[in-house]
């Protein structure tokens, strides 16, 4: 048996904007994976601000629907980070895909609320292990030409998904869980790596690329909203108290 016959945690977040250091989330799920066994934990939460039109089109939640039905912030990041930061210190991966903008803006929002970091809920201090199919497909097949969107790899590597379903928080780890297994399908040696082992691996492969895309896009002239070599979160920019809405999509 590797670490893929034993437990995952699943996450992922729909939200207002695409900043870790300003936007809110909106939707999170986390589905708790071991072997046929599956729970899954969706929350709605009123974030507090207006959800930009942008967002709404994506997700499919409105303000009004958000402020009627959602959650206080504060009680669904304590639920959030309670369930990760236990599923860490256990030693299972959380599984995110892109899982630097997932759990930064988590820490952004901990940070804003007043309430404990995720990293200050683990050992050490570290979150870790996790696991990013993302970071990995890019690390593990890096001359491969085209998108590298969850729905492209889902298709690349025969993920059965229904394309209509992903942007719904509970539907999007459902299919990175299932990424997971197909990546190691496809590239053994990662699912017989240590789990600790692999997140290191993931750092360093997010640090290299991270910084050679970033030095491409300079050389466009683009110096704005660059990638953050951080993984697999990066650290706050700014004040997280900060009340603005952040950048649309």
């Amino acid at each position: 048996m590797t670490w893929l016959d034993e437990t995952m945690v699943g996450f992922d977040t729909e939200t207002t904007g695409v900043s870790t250091d300003h936007d809110r989330i909106v939707t999170a799920a986390v589905i708790t994976r071991t072997g046929s066994e599956v729970t899954t934990r969706t929350w709605l939460i009123d974030p507090g601000v207006e959800i930009p039109a942008r967002a709404t089109e994506v997700h499919g939640i409105t303000t009004a629907h958000a402020r009627e039905h959602g959650m206080a912030p504060s009680q669904a990041l304590e639920e959030i980070a309670e369930i990760l930061g236990s599923a860490l210190s256990a030693g299972f991966p959380v599984v995110a895909f892109n899982a630097q903008f997932d759990l930064s803006l988590l820490e952004s929002e901990l940070a804003r609320h007043g309430l404990a970091s995720l990293a200050s809920r683990v050992p050490g201090g570290q979150v870790s292990p996790v696991v990013d199919p993302l970071v990995l497909d890019r690390h593990l097949d890096r001359y491969r030409r085209g998108k590298r969107k969850l729905i492209d790899l889902c298709t690349l590597y025969a993920v059965p998904v229904v394309a209509d379903d992903l942007h719904a928080a509970d539907a999007d780890v459902l299919a990175t869980l299932d990424l997971v297994h197909a990546l190691a399908a496809a590239f053994p040696a990662m699912g017989t790596s240590e789990l600790a082992d692999l997140h290191s691996q993931q750092i360093e492969a997010h640090r290299t690329w991270a910084t050679h895309f970033a030095a491409f896009l300079k050389s466009k002239g683009t110096v704005d909203d660059l990638p953050r070599p951080e993984w697999p979160v990066a650290a706050a920019r700014v004040d997280a108290t900060d009340e603005g809405a952040g950048a649309l999509f």
